[in-house]
């Protein structure tokens, strides 16, 4: 018999989701306190015309969180990792003779 850990994410006595790790589990649930926090403000918007397209664009800016935070000023953009330099040792002479300036043909390899 096998032996299966599951946590259950669970709103107002509703199973949401259920997932293999706590982490994740967490993960989710903040996003969905997010989205009761975002349905508020959504909802005294009248540019969404019904409570489904509140409650989707309130998913897809919770899903969103880091770009949005981001886009918000709360946050500042991540650093992108820097490329590495890589030197050339190689002190031989690398030019093409001037009737060659093309690229090497590679097809006779």
């Amino acid at each position: 018999m096998a032996v299966i850990t599951q946590y259950v994410v669970v709103r107002n006595g509703e199973e949401k989701m259920k997932f293999t790790t706590k982490a994740e589990a967490d993960a989710y649930d903040k996003m969905l306190d997010m989205v009761d926090q975002l349905m508020p403000l959504l909802e005294q918007s009248e540019l969404l015309g019904n409570e489904q397209a509140c409650e989707d664009l309130a998913f897809y800016l919770a899903k969103q969180r880091e770009p949005v935070l981001v886009a918000l000023g709360a946050k500042k953009p991540a650093k992108k990792p820097a490329k590495k330099v890589v030197k050339n040792t190689d002190t031989r002479a690398t030019e093409l003779p001037a009737s060659d300036q093309s690229a090497p043909d590679t097809s006779a390899a």
